[in-house]
C-alpha cells in the first residue's frame, strides 16, 4: 500500500464526479432540487451528500471534527455546488499531495456529528471516500438517466484505459 495508489484511486474519483456533473449540466434548477424516492431526496440531496462526506473526511484528517454538516440549501444551484466541490478536490488533492506512505497507517482520531468517537487507520478512511462516492455517484447517475442525461460509463476500468497505454483490449 503506497500514497501514489490512492492517489490514482481519487485521480478516478473525480474523473467520475466530473462525468456525473457534466451530465447534470442542463437540467433545471426545478430539476435539481425535484423529490425522489433516492436516500438523499434529490439530486441536490445526493450531490451535496456526497461533496460534504469529502469534506468532513477531510477535515477529520486534518485535525478538526465539524459538528454540523453543510446544509444542501446553501446549493441553490448545481453551479454553486459544483465550484464548492471543485474547491473541496483542491484541498482534498493537496492534503494527499502532503502524504508519505508511513502516513496511510497513522490513527486518526475523531468525533462524529452525533459526538460519538472513533479512531481508523488513515488508509481505512481515504478507502471509504472513494467508495462512498461511488454508492452516491450510483444514485445520481440512476436520477440523471431518468432525466435523459445519463453520465455513461465511469466504471474504473474505463478510467484506467484512458489513462495508461497498457490494455489487454485487442488492437
Amino acid at each position: 500500500m503506497d500514497v501514489a495508489y490512492f492517489q490514482f484511486l481519487y485521480d478516478y474519483n473525480y474523473w467520475a464526479n466530473g462525468r456525473l456533473l457534466r451530465a447534470a449540466e442542463g437540467i433545471s434548477d426545478a430539476q435539481f432540487i425535484a423529490p425522489t424516492a433516492h436516500s438523499h431526496g434529490s439530486l441536490r440531496g445526493t450531490l451535496a451528500h456526497t461533496m460534504m462526506a469529502e469534506w468532513i473526511w477531510l477535515s477529520r484528517w486534518q485535525g478538526v471534527s465539524p459538528t454540523a454538516l453543510i446544509r444542501e440549501e446553501e446549493f441553490p444551484t448545481l453551479a454553486a455546488l459544483i465550484a464548492r466541490w471543485r474547491d473541496e478536490e483542491t484541498k482534498l488533492r493537496a492534503f494527499l499531495s502532503g502524504l508519505t506512505d508511513a502516513d496511510l497507517t497513522r490513527v486518526i482520531h475523531y468525533t462524529n456529528t452525533r459526538g460519538q468517537a472513533f479512531a481508523r487507520p488513515l488508509w481505512e478512511m481515504l478507502a471509504h471516500v472513494v467508495n462512498h462516492g461511488t454508492q452516491h455517484r450510483a444514485e445520481a447517475s440512476a436520477m440523471l438517466t431518468a432525466l435523459g442525461r445519463s453520465p455513461g460509463d465511469w466504471d474504473f476500468i474505463y478510467f484506467a484505459d484512458e489513462r495508461s497505454d497498457f490494455s489487454l483490449r485487442s488492437k
